[in-house]
């Protein structure tokens, strides 16, 4: 089983993360200079979802963070000094619910807060001089909490129609029309009674459908010409439930983490979903007593990143399901030891994260001190699943550019399957050779891959290994 390397790392502190606890990951930067906040914003709350998003024509990279009056698009490209590029403002300024998802070179941007909300796309390859807003409307829905992007679909959930019409959760096709994609389907048309989707994590059609305190939905979406949702599992009763809020499948499909934002200081639930006709509770977890979960996201099989409302930024080591180990944190909180810290204030601390742009580096959104800018390399250094002591794999070179080797000593020829995900857990590439006994090393032709972190598996007949590899431009 693949093990981190835990070595106790304290990171170079610039003086601007003087005051975050941290352990494993380091400070790079800060944004948290939004002119247009309102001087008492809604729960206090000034900054919500974020999104990464990379140019793969000039190696660019930038965060997406949705405020309360609005979207700010801000260059991370050099990550200890973020750079606001440009500014959309929303229908109303005083937004509690915001969130962004990119496709392409598009970002579209979503609010579920009352008043004369609209559905945002924008055009971002006009970065870092400007972002083209291609649509800010309400014919399409006025009001969706969040979404998702599965291939070229994108998923609302708790979408609101201009005349108040609610959809539990909708489907649209961007390949169709990027800027204004066709309805697909909606989960009122096959389960009428499942009133609201509070959020979903979605890959290759099967949606993990949080939908709070009714529990948590697994659908299959038959993109097919007869389009329809099937329903697959569903958990109503575990051990710490509450508003079941947010998931996130590791890369092999063999575990689902997800949490319950309400009632505060419930744990974080691995979920065993190897077998959907017998899904299982492996363990209920925490970073201490009384912190509330609130986004997960998971690189590859091992490692989850958790934002947390009061505490940050907690990462866990889950390559054992049922046994994960808290393996780094960075606490972008700083209001729980304030002594102007209001005490009937309940929404403070880490809204959400994105740990998947191509230079590895962790953006995080806390809800009163903005953009972060964060290392966490130190816990990606990993050793692969070796099955005997004679066996070892290496990957090289690290990162590439084209192709990269994978070195390793067999007991016996064999067949070996060599699988890359990316870093939602995608397949995007396999390729297979028969190699000798012995010492041996498997080529594979990657050029064709996007700039990016890509988790690879090697299996074979008496060997299995994993690693994880960066493309560069």
């Amino acid at each position: 089983m693949k093990k981190l390397l835990l070595a106790i790392t304290f990171f170079p502190i610039a003086l601007a993360a003087q005051n975050y606890a941290q352990q494993n990951v380091g400070f790079l930067g800060n944004w948290n200079n939004n002119p247009a906040q309102p001087a008492e914003p809604v729960y206090g709350i000034k900054y919500q979802g974020v999104c990464g998003w990379a140019d793969t024509s000039n190696g660019r990279e930038y965060a997406i963070i949705g405020t309360s009056t609005g979207t700010e698009f801000v260059d991370v490209t050099v990550p200890t000094n973020p750079v606001a590029c440009d500014y959309v403002p929303a229908a109303h300024g005083n937004l509690i619910w915001h969130e962004i998802k990119t496709w392409h070179q598009y970002a579209y941007i979503v609010s579920d807060d009352g008043g004369a909300n609209t559905f945002i796309v924008a055009d971002l390859s006009y970065l870092p001089d400007s972002v083209h807003v291609l649509r800010n409307d309400n014919t399409l829905f006025k009001r969706c909490h969040t979404l998702y992007v599965d291939g070229d679909y994108l998923y609302g959930g708790s979408v609101t129609l201009a005349n108040n019409t609610l959809y539990s959760m909708a489907v649209y096709d961007l390949n169709a029309d990027p800027v204004n994609p066709p309805l697909l389907r909606t989960l009122n048309q096959d389960y009428p009674a499942l009133s609201s989707v509070h959020d979903m994590f979605v890959r290759n059609d099967t949606v993990y459908a949080s939908c709070g305190y009714a529990g948590l939905f697994i659908y299959k979406f038959n993109s097919t010409s007869n389009q329809h949702f099937e329903e697959l599992a569903v958990l109503t009763n575990y051990p710490e439930s509450g508003y079941n809020h947010s998931s996130f499948l590791t890369a092999n499909g063999s575990t689902l983490i997800f949490t319950d934002e309400v009632p505060l200081g419930l744990g974080i639930k691995s979920l065993d979903v190897s077998d959907l006709g017998n899904i299982s509770i492996n363990q209920v977890f925490r970073s201490h007593q009384g912190n509330t979960p609130h986004n997960p996201y998971i690189l590859g099989n091992d490692i989850l990143i958790c934002a947390n409302y009061t505490d940050g930024i907690q990462i866990f080591n889950i390559s054992n399901p049922s046994n994960c180990i808290l393996s780094g944190y960075f606490d972008t909180d700083t209001l729980v030891n304030s002594p102007n810290y209001p005490s009937n204030m309940g929404y403070h601390g880490c809204w959400g994260a994105d740990p998947f742009l191509p230079s590895g580096n962790l953006l995080a959104s806390d809800m009163q001190n903005g953009l972060f800018v964060l290392d966490i390399s130190q816990l990606l250094i990993s050793t692969p699943e070796i099955p005997h002591a004679a066996m070892s794999l290496d990957a090289y070179p690290n990162p590439f550019n084209t192709n990269f080797g994978m070195s390793m000593k067999l007991d016996r020829q064999q067949m070996i399957l060599c699988t890359v995900y990316d870093n939602t857990g995608r397949i995007v590439l396999q390729h297979s050779q028969a190699l000798p006994a012995g010492a041996s090393i498997l080529e594979v032709q990657a050029g064709n891959l996007a700039a990016g972190v890509y988790s690879v598996k090697v299996e074979g007949e008496t060997f299995s290994g994993s690693s994880r590899l960066v493309k560069v431009q």
